[in-house]
């Protein structure tokens, strides 16, 4: 078995267990691997592990893979943030952004998404912990933002995504998540037909999965380490 292989069967039983936990089923959250950063030939091997959902944040290099990945059946993640001028590549091209945080780029992928294409699967990002350096709305701004970009043709609402503060304290990474879960119940209360939670990373999946996340977003813990004088130029 290789290195790729072995790390996506152990963050599997990692999921496995913390579902368990949970009380809920054994598979309740999805894995994405986040491929940003990392080359064509390491997704090839995940995907023939069984991998088929990828994330990517940089578009360009996500256009490159996409094509020289284009004989495989992937499901591609857009979750890096967005700039107006790359929203028609990625409505063109993906099937989920889940970092949507402007009700002006919401309605550039509506308008961009080819009408052949199944609705283009949307997660609106909460900055839950509010540092300065981090994307996404306001938790105060999240449901209200959620019911406008239901209305919009093209795009499917799906639920929220966060990147909390890195922290090693349990009982910290489980309030960020429980907030976000707390408004993903107060938007589906008001009728929106949402289903994902997609929180949690490779050092806090285990505290998401606790707080009812169903899609976990896992690079280094797949892939290695990045290289962080790539992902800065990229």
């Amino acid at each position: 078995m290789g290195a790729i292989a072995a790390a996506l069967q152990a963050c599997a039983t990692r999921i496995e267990t913390a579902c368990a936990a949970s009380g809920r089923d054994a598979h309740c959250a999805r894995l994405l691997a986040v491929s940003k950063t990392f080359p064509a030939n390491a997704i090839r091997e995940a995907h023939a592990a069984g991998q088929l959902a990828f994330g990517e944040s940089y578009v360009q290099e996500a256009l490159a893979k996409l094509a020289v990945l284009a004989d495989l059946p992937l499901e591609w993640h857009f979750i890096g943030p967005l700039q107006s001028n790359k929203s028609r590549a990625v409505a063109e091209h993906f099937a989920w952004v889940h970092s949507l945080e402007t009700e002006r780029i919401a309605r550039r992928l509506s308008e961009q998404r080819p009408p052949h294409l199944p609705a283009l699967n949307v997660c609106i990002q909460v900055n839950v912990s509010g540092e300065a350096s981090k994307h996404g709305v306001a938790p105060d701004q999240a449901v209200r933002m959620a019911r406008t970009v239901a209305a919009m043709p093209g795009l499917r609402v799906r639920g929220f995504m966060t990147i909390p503060e890195a922290t090693p304290d349990l009982a910290v990474q489980r309030a960020r998540f429980r907030q976000l879960a707390g408004l993903y119940d107060q938007a589906r209360a008001l009728g929106l037909p949402l289903d994902t939670l997609s929180m949690g990373m490779s050092a806090d999946l285990e505290a998401a999965i606790l707080e009812g996340a169903t899609m976990v977003r896992v690079g280094t813990a797949i892939f290695g380490a990045r290289d962080l004088g790539k992902e800065r130029a990229t």
